[in-house]
């Protein structure tokens, strides 16, 4: 385990190059790129990491810092990341396509740590052929969907509630959607204590934060189409791109400029 209290805030350079790529479709966010330092948050959906040329550093809350090459974080598990302004993967799958569980076998050699799954070992070699095709016109996600589909079938993934499962389809199809939980929890036929007990227990986050979490994810998804911030955070529901950005930075632990300003390339 590794402590060095400091050390975590680099600074980061004018001329870095933020040549990342996004791509967000069918209830899964993927990006690899440069990061550098993300400070404690915590995400809607669960997250898989891989470093693509070396180590990263993660620090659960309340915990050490800890050097590793994979790992796997559950939503709303609060962490910290140091990636050096090396490029990560990180890749998201949303509660309509599996749990947590679906992420486990991407990685190896692995312990538990403070909620997380930590590893030294996992798909490094696929993900490192992602990135570096990046700027590839013909880029297509199917070899990831194809990883998941196979990493799932290896996986004891427990299916969610179907009222449950019902709302997260909607607010998917509806990333700027503000309906009033009474009204969400009586179309699933729950009451509103009912309907935010069982979400919360189902998708492991409160409903009003991953509604948070859905609306930046649609937010991101107009802006790596090509919208600019203030028509993506419109689109999104949020009052303006002040706004947008500071939900981005309470998301991910850092500004919305890193990873999003230079794209390597725009979703179709």
């Amino acid at each position: 385990m590794i402590n060095a209290p400091g050390l975590h805030e680099r600074a980061e350079t004018n001329d870095a190059k933020f040549d990342a790529l996004w791509d967000m479709r069918d209830g899964k966010t993927f990006f690899t790129g440069p990061l550098y330092y993300n400070a404690g948050h915590q995400h809607g959906a669960p997250v898989f990491l891989a470093g693509i040329y070396g180590s990263f550093r993660l620090r659960m809350h309340g915990g050490d810092w800890l050097s590793c090459r994979t790992a796997v974080i559950p939503a709303g598990v609060m962490h910290e990341l140091d990636v050096y302004g090396d490029p990560l993967t990180v890749l998201y799958i949303e509660p309509n396509i599996a749990g947590v569980h679906a992420l486990m076998p991407l990685i190896g050699n692995t312990r538990e740590v403070n909620g997380a799954l930590v590893g030294g070992s996992g798909e490094i070699s696929f993900m490192r052929e992602l990135y570096e095709d990046r700027y590839n016109p013909q880029w297509t996600s199917e070899p990831l969907d194809d990883l998941l589909s196979f990493s799932k079938r290896r996986s004891n993934n427990e299916v969610i509630d179907p009222r449950i499962s019902q709302v997260v389809e909607y607010l998917l199809q509806h990333g700027e959607d503000l309906s009033p939980i009474t009204t969400l929890a009586e179309n699933a036929g729950l009451s509103s204590s009912r309907f935010q007990h069982l979400f919360t227990e189902q998708i492991g986050v409160p409903f009003r934060r991953y509604r948070g979490w859905n609306r930046i994810r649609t937010a991101i998804r107009e802006i790596i189409k090509g919208n600019n911030f203030t028509t993506a955070a419109h689109i999104a529901g949020f009052s303006d791109s002040a706004h947008f950005s500071h939900e981005f930075r309470k998301t991910f632990g850092a500004p919305a400029t890193i990873g999003l300003k230079k794209l390597a390339r725009l979703q179709p």
